[in-house]
């Protein structure tokens, strides 16, 4: 008889992933009606991506079923290769870990040896778990400047500074109170479990024309440059045309250095600004392989797919992802223009089996079987997805879980 492991908390690198714990997604889109489909000449740049046609589910999922196992740990083992094939989902289950969250959208670690797990709530507090327990005082509560009355608004990602036991700063990305976007650094107080509420500095605002579609997360890359992810605005369809217009921050991957502000634009950004990636309809979750560096960013998709992009880590910039030409791998509006260079995504699902992505991250941790998975999942269904390149480059996407 197999023995089931516990899949509660992975060792994820720089990323911590709860529970596998699907986070609040935004938007899968509304009322709008797909046109007629148009001809679209994808040609991929070699220089940026080639990749096999999105790889579909092809699974059936494993039940999951939460226990009060503790959480395992494995910072010091050794990092082994990446798996050859997705892992048999039979073999594990689910652990609670922590619980009395309010409305929690992301967690991560602080890279500084604590061990603590902080945990995003989506009206404007920051938690601490401890030994998988919670933390009574939050570490950082600006509920009071935060706006969150629309299901996408509020406190929406945190990132901690490479150097953050040197320099206790860490950033987050929020909308205010008249729904615009917000990124903020803050630092870490004397007491290392509370932030100082008055250290804010505004890094860099957006405005927003609705109130879905804010993105939300802020990472740093493998080069230490805050990367941050933006919505094209909201409403649907992209009625503005923000995702494929450079002359606004919106439905873009932004890539900027934060190592003192005022922020300043890497020599090596394509277009010399923030943007370093665009046609993005909501990449709500992005993230790069601890490992690798290879990038993974899901993109909530409109009326009927979920999609997944992905590019290697040798990649430069200027991709473009193809919103709202495109709505997945599949036409939606409109014809590019001859020369555009669209990358079609490594994964996608239809509204049958879901209707909102949520990314996601790369499993570096202790488990050989998972090495190299990316697991994501979708807001609705609670359908959990692993993603994995095999040796050969072809991509295998499999329904391992349904919470």
């Amino acid at each position: 008889m197999k023995t089931a492991k516990s899949i509660s908390s992975f060792s994820l690198g720089r990323t911590a992933f709860l529970g596998l714990i699907l986070f609040l997604a935004g938007c899968a889109g509304g009322s709008v009606d797909l046109p007629e489909p148009a001809a679209v000449d994808f040609t991929p740049s070699a220089a940026t991506l080639t990749a096999p046609p999105p790889a579909t589910v092809t699974s059936s999922p494993a039940t999951a079923h939460p226990t009060a196992e503790a959480l395992p740990t494995a910072e010091d083992a050794q990092e082994p290769e990446s798996a050859a094939s997705l892992p048999d989902p039979g073999d594990y289950r689910w652990t609670q870990v922590a619980e009395s969250l309010t409305r929690p959208v992301g967690l991560m670690s602080a890279g500084d040896g604590s061990g603590w797990l902080f945990v995003l709530e989506q009206p404007g507090r920051i938690r601490i778990i401890e030994d998988g327990k919670l933390i009574p005082n939050p570490f950082l509560d600006i509920r009071d400047q935060v706006g969150d009355s629309g299901n996408e608004q509020g406190l929406l990602g945190l990132a901690f500074h490479p150097r953050y036991e040197e320099n206790g700063y860490f950033f987050i990305n929020y909308t205010d109170n008249q729904g615009d976007t917000v990124v903020s650094r803050f630092q870490v107080s004397a007491d290392p479990d509370q932030a100082d509420a008055g250290s804010e500095e505004v890094v860099l605002t957006i405005a927003q024309p609705y109130g879905n579609h804010n993105g939300g997360q802020v990472s740093f890359g493998p080069e230490g440059y805050l990367w941050i992810g933006t919505g094209d605005g909201g409403s649907g369809g992209d009625p503005q045309g923000n995702a494929q217009n450079l002359d606004t921050l919106l439905g873009k991957l932004l890539r900027i250095q934060v190592d003192q502000l005022p922020y300043t634009i890497p020599e090596d950004n394509p277009f010399g600004d923030e943007i370093w990636a665009y046609g993005l309809r909501n990449p709500w979750r992005f993230t790069h392989d601890p490992r690798t560096d290879e990038l993974y960013i899901a993109d909530v998709g409109q009326n009927q797919w979920e999609e997944v992009n992905y590019l290697p880590a040798a990649a430069s910039g200027g991709v473009n992802f193809g919103w709202n030409y495109r709505e997945g791998a599949h036409p939606f509006e409109g014809s590019p223009p001859d020369d555009a260079r669209l990358i079609d995504p490594v994964a996608e699902y239809d509204h049958s089996r879901g209707c909102s992505i949520s990314g996601g991250a790369v499993y570096r941790g202790s488990l050989p079987a998972w090495q190299g998975v990316y697991l994501y999942g979708d807001y609705c269904t609670g359908t959990v997805w692993g993603l994995l390149q095999g040796p050969d480059g072809q991509w295998q996407n499999e329904q391992l879980f349904r919470y």
